[in-house]
Order: structure tokens, then C-alpha cells, then sequence
């Protein structure tokens, strides 16, 4: 299945989102992961963050157990139980493909994925950040990977578990993945993302952030992860 990524930095002074796919018996896992911050030492654990999300989600065959495996080891480290503790984190969203079965996604924080179907883009994906637990900024994340909460623990604060999943319709053919600096510049202008995901992934990924990117006063990290899953629909 073709798939390709694209990144731009913006105004940033390191790009510190990631993308990453791994294979294993047929099964393709894809990932985005956003690093909190800027700075050598994020974008370096941003990278690595997301080739292992990858590898344990494709071994897996889910989504949602391949995010848990990293988030659950992330979370056993015992510097982070410090309450003062100061260590690279990152939004993440992954998605699963195994043939024949439909696509499967999870995500912690505001990656966002979304599926072209034959009735349109569909997103399957709930940030969590404050805009959604109580309709505050949505510039903070209120889940995320390198944090220590269990499921409980985040529902009890923000009223939704620390790690959610969703399954995609079995008739998509075509995967995105987007950063918050890819996707909210051309929400925020009313923009159809149906209209920068045409041609071919390689394509479609460099015409997406080129347009978030364009005209912003501030440019934030924008980068997506686009992947053909089956045919085209007539």
C-alpha cells in the first residue's frame, strides 16, 4: 500500500513531529507522533516514540494495544513519577491496516486521523486538549504519551480515558494523519480537506502542509502521513 509523509518546521526551531510505518506479516501499522516542545532532546525522543509505536502496533495487529504497550512503558519510568519531572512527551495517533479486516486507530492527544470514504472524509479521531473537556484552549493537550495517568485517572479528571480507539469504515480507501500545525490552519480558514488530498500520497502530504503553512502569521510544526488502503471507489 503507497503512503508518504511531509513535514515543515514552520517557525519553529526544531521540527519535532514524526511519523513512522512498520510491517510485520502483512500487517502495516502507521503512526504521527507530536513532541511537546522544542529542543534537540524532544525531537530525538519524538523519532524514537513513534518507530516504536509502530513496530508494537503492526506486531500487535492494533492499534489500540501497540499505543497502550508504549504509553503503559513510557509511564513505568521511574524518573517520571516525580512530580517535578521535566521529560519529552508527544501526542500520538496510530493506525492499524490489516487485509481484510477494517482499519483500526487510537490516539492520545491531538493527532488527529481521518478516512476518505465514498461519502467523504471522515474523522475518527477526539482531541484531547481543554477545548474539549471544558471549552477552553485547545493548545492544551489533556492526554498524552509520557504521561503517567491510567484510563481512570483521566476520566476522572477530563472525562475521557487516557488512550481511546476507534474502528474505520471497511469502504476507505485513502488514511491521514495531521499534527495540529497541519490541520488547524485550514480548519480554522474553512477549508475542505478533500481538496489537498488529490493524486498520490507524496502529493497529496506536500500539498496538504504547503497549504497550512501558507499566509500564517505563526506557523507551528505541521506534518501528515497520507496512505492509500485499497482501491479507489468509482
Amino acid at each position: 500500500m503507497a503512503h508518504a509523509s511531509a513535514q515543515l518546521i514552520g517557525d519553529r526551531s526544531h521540527q519535532c513531529d514524526a511519523t513512522a510505518t512498520h510491517t510485520h506479516d502483512g500487517i502495516r501499522a502507521y503512526v504521527l507522533c507530536d513532541g511537546i516542545g522544542s529542543s534537540d532532546e524532544v525531537q530525538a525522543w519524538t523519532r524514537t516514540a513513534a518507530r516504536r509505536i509502530a513496530r508494537a502496533a503492526a506486531r500487535s495487529g492494533g492499534a489500540d494495544a501497540g499505543l497502550r504497550a508504549e504509553y503503559d512503558r513510557y509511564a513505568a519510568e521511574p524518573e517520571r513519577k516525580s512530580p517535578f519531572a521535566d521529560l519529552p512527551k508527544a501526542c500520538a495517533a496510530v493506525a492499524v491496516a490489516v487485509p481484510g479486516e477494517p482499519l483500526t486507530v487510537a490516539w492520545c492527544g491531538d493527532v488527529r486521523a481521518y478516512t476518505l470514504t465514498p461519502g467523504g472524509i471522515q474523522r475518527l479521531t477526539a482531541d484531547h486538549n481543554m477545548r474539549r473537556v471544558f471549552n477552553r484552549s485547545r493548545n492544551v493537550v489533556t492526554s498524552y504519551l509520557g504521561a503517567t495517568e491510567s484510563d481512570d485517572e483521566r476520566r476522572q479528571q477530563y472525562n475521557h480515558a487516557a488512550i481511546e480507539s476507534a474502528t474505520a469504515p471497511a469502504d476507505s480507501y485513502r488514511l491521514l494523519l495531521a499534527s495540529d500545525g497541519a490541520y488547524e490552519p485550514l480548519e480554522d480558514s474553512g477549508r475542505n480537506f478533500e481538496h489537498y488530498l488529490r493524486g498520490n500520497p507524496r502529493d497529496a502530504s506536500r500539498t496538504f502542509v504547503g497549504a497550512a503553512l501558507l499566509g500564517a502569521s505563526y506557523a507551528d510544526n505541521a506534518s501528515v502521513l497520507v496512505a492509500d488502503l485499497g482501491p479507489k471507489f468509482r
